[in-house]
């Protein structure tokens, strides 16, 4: 194990093939094995792996978890049936209604129809395989699909391997592992693996800025530690971030995006900004809907693009002082945020170390008020640019 995965050599065993149940599509036109591969791809192997040909990538361990992998591949291969998928209708980018998330069907199960037809599904489990989280359906129903999601894991990392990827026909299954928390993705829109894998991060992340990553500790004392009743509440801000994963190019450039503006007109803003943040504000944002309009920090504090792009997605949609926690800066603290909407689009975000500055950022938000409502409040909102 001390060995680079890079440096591993490359060894394939081959597999029958699955059973045309677990997540099979129509059969691929190459002649490829079904198999396992562990560590590199053979360097003389001149083409990609087809994401037709079944089996998973791992990092290198023991070769005794490739020799019954079939075995667990058919113990779920019940759980799911390929089904014709079709995209949904789709929406203008002007449209307010590519900012809605899809509604969440909670009568939905693994043995529902339309449950099965989804293109792309997300869950959350603990290592003990209590459900956390479920993009479609209601995670307590999908218990047993979860536990099924936990047994492989807990199957290859018990042959000293770590799964990543099980492609089987046009679907990959994509796992992370995060200590005790466990993430899986289930997709067949072609997306690559490293798309897929970011997303989950990002999943887990928000996750983080939710609960920190203190949370570790309870599953520490308690295995079978029931993370659910903490995210009450929650399940509108995932599936608000997994929707973003399907317009928003900053979730996969580890960027955020600015809203166009008039130089002089940021500039004024910038100033106003840089008086509210030298106050004692670790973090002073003005943002429009998810862009940002102008940000300043407090001397030597940077913030991670990915951790804008998570607060823009947390914030509520009135006044609000909330303690949060940006993965990037210190997964292990909080902050505390304050949220001030000046109109329906525009609002600012102001950060702190101290959970006693409710009134203080309160009066910076009133100082601000008086300038972003009056003077720039037709520029920063106009429809032209809430389009662009």
């Amino acid at each position: 194990m001390n060995q680079s995965i890079s440096d591993a050599p490359s060894i394939q065993f081959n597999l029958p093939p699955l059973s045309l149940s677990l997540f099979d599509a129509e059969p691929s036109t190459h002649d490829q094995p079904n198999g396992v591969v562990h560590g590199s791809v053979p360097k003389h192997s001149s083409e990609p792996s087809s994401p037709t040909s079944s089996g998973y990538a791992a990092e290198r361990g023991s070769s005794s978890t490739a020799t019954s992998i079939s075995h667990v591949e058919d113990s779920i291969s019940h759980e799911i049936e390929e089904l014709n998928i079709h995209d949904p209708p789709s929406v203008s980018n002007d449209s307010d209604a590519s900012w809605l998330p899809s509604q969440r069907n909670l009568d939905e199960d693994d043995a529902s129809i339309s449950w099965r037809k989804r293109k792309k599904h997300f869950f959350v489990l603990s290592h003990s395989g209590k459900p956390i989280y479920s993009r479609y359906g209601d995670e307590h129903k999908l218990a047993g699909f979860s536990a099924t999601l936990q047994a492989i894991i807990s199957f290859v990392e018990n042959g000293g391997d770590r799964v990543k990827l099980v492609r089987a026909g046009k679907h990959q299954v994509v796992f992370l592992v995060k200590g005790p928390i466990y993430l899986v993705c289930i997709s067949c829109t072609e997306e690559p693996y490293e798309s897929l894998r970011g997303q989950l991060d990002l999943i887990y992340a928000q996750m983080i800025v939710i609960l920190t990553k203190s949370v570790n500790r309870c599953f520490e004392k308690n295995p079978k530690f029931d993370m659910t009743p903490l995210l009450g509440g929650t399940d509108t801000v995932f599936s608000s971030l997994i929707h973003s994963f399907s317009w928003n190019p900053a979730t996969f450039l580890h960027a955020y995006t600015c809203l166009p503006l008039a130089y002089a007109t940021r500039q004024a803003v910038g100033a106003i900004l840089q008086d509210v943040a030298d106050s004692g504000v670790l973090f002073a944002i003005l943002m429009c809907r998810h862009k940002v309009i102008s940000l300043f920090g407090a001397q030597k504090a940077s913030l991670h693009p990915d951790d804008m792009l998570l607060l823009a997605n947390f914030v509520m949609t009135s006044e609000a002082f909330s303690p949060v926690c940006l993965p990037r800066y210190n997964p292990l603290a909080f902050l505390y945020a304050y949220v001030h909407y000046f109109d329906d689009d525009t609002y600012l975000l102001l950060l702190t170390t101290n959970s006693d500055a409710f009134h203080h950022l309160k009066d910076c938000s009133i100082y601000l008020d008086q300038y972003v409502s009056s003077e720039f409040s037709s520029p920063i909102n106009t429809p032209q640019q809430q389009k662009r």
